[in-house]
């Protein structure tokens, strides 16, 4: 396994189709390739029960949720976000790598991510066209 630094630069085209060949995954925030940070096993299973509970709560509607693999465009060929959890409920939703259209946008904060978090990535999901009509975009604390 080759080491990679911490942050690339790429195109968007080039991001996207480099990063499913990963082991890790990586962010993309305007041409930079950012690496994800690990998860502990407390986060893991925030995430998990949130999914269970938001997949068991929508089962007879047209969404569907998806955790920690998933990606979110937040600005087409400029940003890409891996949210804890995020939900769907567009039937243009249909990219195999990423949501385009979430309705729902959940990040659990942990110490080693909460800045960037609450800061700049949430300035970002907020500013982000579809989230205006989106129901939430939710940071949580993991304490």
């Amino acid at each position: 396994m080759v080491a990679l630094p911490d942050r690339l630069s790429m195109s968007a085209e080039e991001y996207l189709a480099w990063e499913p060949t990963q082991e890790e995954r990586y962010e993309y925030w305007d041409g930079e390739v950012v690496a994800m940070s690990g998860s502990t096993r407390n986060h893991n299973r925030i995430s998990g029960n949130f999914f269970r509970i938001l997949d068991d709560a929508l089962v007879d509607r047209p969404c569907e949720p998806y955790i920690t693999d998933v990606k979110v465009q937040v600005e087409r060929g400029q940003k890409y976000f891996y949210p804890d959890v995020v939900v769907t409920c567009d039937e243009h939703d249909n990219d195999p790598q990423l949501v385009q259209f979430p309705s729902l946008i959940i990040e659990f904060l942990s110490p080693s991510t909460e800045a960037a978090d609450r800061g700049i990535k949430f300035a970002k999901y907020r500013n982000f066209q579809h989230c205006k009509s989106m129901s939430w975009c939710k940071l949580n604390s993991q304490e």
